[in-house]
């Protein structure tokens, strides 16, 4: 069978969403692998996806050559944001297998890439020009970032539920600061890419238990 490196990402600019992504990548890998393979070693870099300077990665390249195994990822834009980053990987010869499209190619791959990219440019461009187009026309912005605080907002509180959800009774039961240096040996992070420490525990955890309403005071989740 198969020897696989699993590789994750974690951004550290927009978690809100994925503040327990590396949980979920490593459940998604591990369902591939079970059914393909061996998995033989893990790698992570906590870094947005912009950058293409990669540490974890280099080693996991190293190692997947000397092994002779693939590099297997959970999701592409997990992976990386740049098409011609991907294209890099693939021209070095190394194997790379996508456990949410286990069948693609590497040409369906890059492609895959190349759409994603163009995506986000036309969105970008878009929103740039709507932009413009509103302040032309004088009408006031402010709104937005009322908008984006209840966002912010709403995934704190989300990203607060997933977390108890993921702490057993057990350890629910322990100081903010075991729960901390567990969840940081288990490789999570907080909603902006940190670290969690006992603040942050009791932060989110009091989050969580409390009752969420749109109209909640912000607070720094992060604060220690």
């Amino acid at each position: 069978m198969s020897k696989f490196i699993a590789y994750f990402r974690v951004s550290t600019e927009r978690q809100g969403k994925s503040g327990l992504g590396l949980a979920a990548q490593r459940r998604k890998i591990a369902d591939f692998v079970a059914g393909a393979g061996t998995l033989i070693a893990e790698f992570c870099d906590i870094q947005s996806g912009k950058d293409d300077s990669r540490t974890e990665l280099q080693r996991a390249i190293h190692l997947a050559k000397r092994e002779s195994a693939k590099i297997v990822i959970a999701r592409l834009d997990r992976f990386s944001r740049r098409v011609s980053f991907i294209a890099n990987i693939l021209k070095q010869g190394i194997g790379l297998v996508c456990a949410e499209m286990p069948n693609a190619t590497d040409f369906q791959l890059h492609n895959f890439a190349a759409l994603a990219q163009e995506e986000r440019r036309l969105i970008s461009e878009r929103t740039k020009a709507a932009l413009a187009e509103a302040k032309r026309r004088g009408k006031v912005l402010g709104s937005n970032g009322r908008n984006l605080a209840a966002k912010n907002r709403k995934a704190a509180d989300d990203f607060a539920s997933e977390l108890r959800e993921e702490l057993d009774a057990d350890l629910l039961r322990r100081s903010y600061s075991e729960i901390a240096r567990h969840l940081n040996d288990a490789g999570l992070a907080t909603t902006t890419g940190r670290k969690f420490y006992a603040q942050t525990v009791k932060n989110y955890l009091l989050r969580s238990a409390r009752p969420q309403t749109s109209i909640e005071p912000a607070t720094d989740p992060n604060a220690r």
